[in-house]
């Protein structure tokens, strides 16, 4: 049986612990990892953990389960496929993150891995494989873990809630069945929605503003019946760099909590553009939040008449 292992390495500009917490803990993957949607906790226990991953490939959307071993101490994470895909037999590996100095440290990726019945041309595959993909990821890893250090300041998140006297189906059905928001939804002009994978859509949008403009995004979500929605907008407006989100149904003594949540990243070098000179920061921020709000609120409120409606 022929193991092979192998080690890719890159410096980045921010502290080891800094990084290390952003690959650590999961809920920043899709800040750091720009294909990845979403990823949820399937086992967690102390320093253990089961991951389920919702991830673009080629432009589509997969999902996986890997397992971790995190080394807090060491700022150390092993990962191990829990099933590998032909011709790969089995692959895992290591994430070593050690500080050069304090705003710098050295980025170790380590694989190992075997081949499908040992065979020599696979390995090489394989071998390819994984230096190309290895140089990418850390490349993009450094950018993104460099630029969600330096962007702390502009990142945000906020809520929006209504109470619903009705079921959490019915307010989760109304927020899922999106391909018909055009009917439901007044600032919605258009709605493209697949699904090719049960609980994986891709959903693209034509909205209207209150200045009657029209604007397009595309987003994947994942589905989690009835209580949960979780997505990423990939196509994003000038003001922002990252925008993630979930919508939440959470039944209570007197009926249903509906919420929406947005995790955004701000774009600082259009506030100018957008907002005119005199913007500043916070400008921006009151901006976005009251454009996400409002359409978030509109959302809900048509949710909540539509599930109050079916009692």
């Amino acid at each position: 049986m022929t193991i092979r292992e192998v080690e890719h390495e890159i410096t980045a500009a921010a502290p080891a612990e800094t990084v290390y917490r952003l690959i650590a803990e999961v809920e920043n993957w899709p800040r750091i990892f720009p294909p990845t949607i979403h990823v949820e906790h399937a086992e967690l226990e102390p320093g253990k953990e089961r991951i389920q991953i919702w991830a673009t490939a080629n432009g589509e959307a997969k999902n996986w389960t890997s397992r971790r071993v995190l080394d807090p101490a060491n700022l150390r994470i092993d990962f191990r496929q829990e099933v590998s895909t032909p011709p790969v037999a089995a692959m895992g590996g290591t994430w070593i993150i050690e500080p050069v100095s304090a705003t710098q440290c050295r980025i170790r990726l380590l694989h190992d891995y075997r081949a499908v019945h040992d065979d020599p041309a696979h390995l090489e595959w394989i071998d390819q494989a994984v230096d190309r993909n290895s140089r990418s990821e850390l490349a993009a890893l450094r950018t993104n873990v460099e630029r969600a250090h330096a962007e702390d300041a502009l990142t945000f998140s906020f809520e929006d809630s209504v109470t619903v006297d009705g079921a959490a189906k019915d307010v989760y059905d109304f927020i899922n069945e999106a391909d018909l928001w055009e009917q439901r939804l007044p600032h919605v002009a258009t709605v493209r929605l697949t699904e090719d994978t049960p609980g994986l859509q891709t959903l693209e949008m034509d909205t209207r503003a209150r200045d009657g403009s029209v604007h397009t995004t595309k987003s994947y979500r994942v589905t989690f019946p009835h209580h949960r929605i979780a997505y990423k907008q990939v196509t994003l407006p000038a003001l922002m760099t990252l925008h993630t989100g979930y919508w939440t149904f959470t039944e209570t003594d007197t009926g249903v909590t509906a919420s929406s949540q947005h995790t955004v990243v701000l774009n600082t070098a259009n506030i100018a553009r957008v907002l005119g000179d005199d913007a500043t920061v916070a400008d921006a921020r009151a901006y976005v939040q009251q454009a996400l709000s409002t359409n978030s609120r509109a959302t809900l409120g048509h949710a909540k008449a539509y599930a109050e409606g079916r009692r």
